[in-house]
């Protein structure tokens, strides 16, 4: 099941899945939790967009009208990005893309700017298909491992293939 990492920790609380990757490192009942690393988010849009939307700089002005992504309505990367390095509020037109690869195939092709992670962007932003919106500051998501306490041999592996991979992909 697909949702944003912010709101999976409800699914488990209403009992439709048994492990999660999760933002919300609060215990769940019945489960344990485990602290991944960072998954780093880099704000993102293609060379013609920014020229289009952007020619004037990035700024408040420029982002409060120029369209942009989310994965769902929950998705507030965007909106943390934008206060954060310019201190606006985020109002132009808005795709909602609940699909990591189309996200970032939607930024690339011009449609609108947004957060992309950075493990998935950066060969697009060092082969230019991609620019990184100044100041470059990267949005730091904390990921967590929750899984229910189930004693199972299965269940310990696939905790050590999650963990094995979060070393390797995410900011430690």
């Amino acid at each position: 099941m697909l949702d944003d990492e912010g709101h999976t920790a409800d699914r488990l609380r209403s009992g439709e899945v048994l492990a999660a990757v999760t933002a919300d490192p609060q215990p769940v009942q019945g489960c344990r939790t485990i602290a991944l690393g960072a998954l780093r988010y880099v704000a993102c849009a293609s060379p013609d967009f920014a020229a289009r939307h952007f020619g004037e700089g990035v700024n408040a002005a420029t982002l409060s009208k120029a369209p942009l992504l989310r994965f769902d309505r929950r998705d507030g990367v965007q909106a943390r990005w934008a206060s954060e390095a310019h201190g606006v509020v985020l109002e132009g037109p808005t795709h909602w893309i609940p699909s990591t690869y189309g996200f970032l195939d939607l930024a690339r092709a011009g449609l609108a700017w947004g957060m992309q992670p950075l493990t998935l962007a950066e060969a697009h932003i060092v082969a230019g298909r991609l620019i990184e919106l100044p100041p470059a500051r990267r949005v730091d998501v904390k990921l967590y491992w929750t899984i229910a306490r189930l004693p199972s041999a299965m269940v310990r592996r696939l905790t050590d293939a999650v963990r094995t991979a979060a070393a390797r992909h995410l900011a430690q």
